[in-house]
């Protein structure tokens, strides 16, 4: 994953094309459509015949499994943005869900009024300030930016899962998790096929306007990092003019106090 992330922005560097948020367009659109070419013979197919053989409340128990897990990496980043009550509340469901919920095949956190919030180390590094860089596609792993790159290196080691072992019981966890996710966005890539004129192009600016939303929890700013404006140089003061000197033969009682002969 760390290869990926560097890989696409040295590479990237040598094809601007102008655009000040996507200057690696033409890098981005051929990994993009790697992707698409994988997911249209791979993921797509397996996750039709996962979706078509698996029962929705067997599929969503695995999804609620998953959160459950992701919970951690929720709670941790809201720590670390100083949302100390947003944090305390994923961890009252990560406890609620883990026992109650069955290992979190059932969520029981949000039945009780446990919010599920969104957070990752991306939106993290967002909250302190620090610039999304430009935007990338990473191999298999779809839209992001270099932020959210640094971002997904941060929430793999902070994830549960990243742990288990042997290898290989991880990997089919992992496998399972990515058919899952491809499952929960079948309606949502059929809308995409029929509704995009450009595909790259609705992804990226869906992508970069949700993370921005993200990262400001729904309130964003008018713009993203606006520059002060530049105050107008204010002309120097005029000089005070000088009094005209009384002319000859003028009452010394009708000259002004302030003139000077």
């Amino acid at each position: 994953m760390v290869g990926s992330v560097i890989a696409v922005t040295l590479l990237g560097g040598c094809a601007s094309n102008g655009n000040p948020r996507d200057p690696f367009e033409p890098l981005n659109r051929g990994i993009y459509k790697f992707n698409d070419g994988v997911d249209k013979v791979l993921f797509k197919p397996l996750a039709e015949v996962y979706q078509g053989v698996l029962p929705q409340f067997v599929r969503t128990g695995v999804g609620n499994f998953f959160s459950n897990f992701q919970d951690v990496i929720v709670a941790l980043n809201n720590l670390l943005q100083g949302k100390v009550t947003d944090a305390g509340m994923d961890l009252c469901r990560i406890i609620v869900n883990s026992t109650v919920g069955l290992l979190g095949l059932i969520d029981v956190g949000t039945e009780i009024g446990l919010e599920k919030h969104q957070e990752d180390f991306g939106q993290t590094l967002g909250r302190w300030g620090i610039g999304t860089g430009p935007y990338i596609v990473i191999p298999f792993l779809g839209p992001s930016t270099v932020r959210d790159g640094v971002g997904l290196i941060a929430d793999w080691k902070s994830d549960p899962l990243t742990y288990v072992e042997p290898t290989r019981t991880r990997n089919a966890i992992f496998g399972l998790f990515l058919v899952n996710r491809r499952a929960e966005l079948l309606s949502a890539s059929k809308i995409l096929e029929v509704a995009a004129l450009d595909p790259y192009e609705f992804v990226r600016d869906a992508y970069l306007q949700r993370r921005r939303n993200m990262v400001y929890d729904g309130n964003p700013p008018d713009e993203d990092d606006p520059e002060p404006e530049a105050k107008p140089k204010q002309k120097p003061d005029a000089p005070a003019a000088t009094p005209a000197a009384p002319a000859p033969g003028t009452p010394t009682d009708q000259v002004p106090k302030d003139s000077k002969p």
